[in-house]
């Protein structure tokens, strides 16, 4: 089997995808490829691909060293990379890219010029772009790797499968529920000769879409994740912003929602505690308040690990009252009280709005 994939990111795809499958889903069934239909794709035999790759090279304007191509050429890499690299021999400016998307420095700040440039042979470009994206993909830098793709077709590259895996991945980082669901639909479907690896992953992340509904609380967390991995980006800006005010707003919803269930329950009691609970002085009452709840203090009673209504309700009626800092800590106690399998991301999340110090942008 050709090159491996980063086994970091193999994990933690892997594990995405297995986290945020619902514990009550039943037993994990990978599906079977759908039937084939008229866009089958095939990978290109390795020796036309080296030989297309090297006259690419030539039209950039230098002869490539043999040795230096034969040592690009080797079983452990892939054919994206070996066909990108090759080509990058006579493109310098391909080269530089490529090095920065694969270094540990800063994300590019702007879709690269020579990727857009139609001096340059397509076929260049398009196999560039797909080395240049599985580089940026394997960073969690999803943004700027899809947008990297979207030029050009899987048809116009010497391995369709990884330029398709690795769109999949960034349509699945970035909530991108349909297009995501279209592209694995490819993936899984038309290639015949996908690498084990691939399909493994990529029937992971399709299992995992179809879980998806729109604004409850995986999509909050779905959105949460992208939210920490952009700021671990250092990509802080409008953006962001812009993830972070819909999750703020939906996170408001859920807890006028909660709000307006207690109110329910509390009037199908008659007056008494939800769920049939004591009322305040009568026995068996653990929770004996001595003076009113203040404003921004959580109550201090204990609970099963539920999301409780009454605590939403405490946090909805001073929400607009409270800074930044309370509201996170509001929200993180709410977190606290979610399903488990969401718990994890919204800690991490709320971790990161307190290390992102006074001008956090939780607003």
């Amino acid at each position: 089997m050709r090159g491996f994939m980063n086994g970091k990111a193999l994990g933690l795809l892997a594990g995405a995808a297995l986290g945020a499958m619902a514990a009550d889903n039943g037993p994990l069934v990978i599906p079977a490829a759908p039937d084939l239909g008229f866009g089958v794709l095939k990978a290109q035999d390795a020796a036309a691909a080296r030989a297309k790759a090297e006259e690419l090279a030539r039209i950039g304007g230098a002869q490539p060293d043999p040795a230096k191509v034969q040592s690009l050429w080797r079983e452990d890499r892939i054919l994206a990379d070996e066909v990108a690299d090759t080509i990058s021999l006579g493109h310098p400016e391909a080269a530089r890219l490529l090095a920065v998307a694969r270094g540990n420095g800063p994300a590019p700040s702007a879709q690269p010029a020579w990727l857009k440039d139609e001096k340059v042979p397509l076929a260049a470009r398009a196999n560039v772009a797909v080395a240049y994206a599985r580089a940026l993909s394997n960073r969690r830098i999803h943004e700027d790797a899809l947008e990297a793709l979207k030029p050009f077709k899987p048809e116009q590259v010497a391995d369709p499968a990884t330029y398709l895996f690795h769109r999949a991945v960034s349509e699945h980082a970035l909530v991108m529920k349909a297009e995501a669901s279209a592209t694995l639909e490819r993936l899984l479907g038309d290639m015949p000769e996908l690498p084990e690896r691939y399909r493994a992953l990529g029937s992971l992340m399709a299992l995992d879409v179809q879980t998806w509904r729109d604004k409850d609380l995986g999509w909050v967390s779905r959105k949460m994740e992208q939210i920490t991995r952009r700021l671990d980006n250092l990509r802080g800006g409008k953006q962001t912003q812009k993830i972070q005010k819909e999750v703020v707003l939906r996170l408001d919803e859920m807890i006028k929602e909660l709000e307006n269930q207690q109110k329910n329950q509390s009037g199908s009691n008659g007056g008494n505690c939800p769920n049939g609970g004591q009322q305040e002085g009568q026995p068996g009452n653990t929770v004996q308040p001595s003076s009113p709840q203040q404003d921004s203090i959580g109550g201090q009673g204990g609970g099963k690990g539920d999301v409780d209504g009454k605590k939403a309700v405490e946090i909805a009626e001073v929400w607009g009252k409270l800074p930044d800092r309370e509201r996170a800590q509001a929200m993180r106690d709410l977190a606290a009280r979610a399903p488990a399998k969401y718990r994890e991301t919204l800690e991490i999340y709320f971790k990161k709005l307190n290390e992102a110090g006074p001008a956090k942008p939780v607003r």
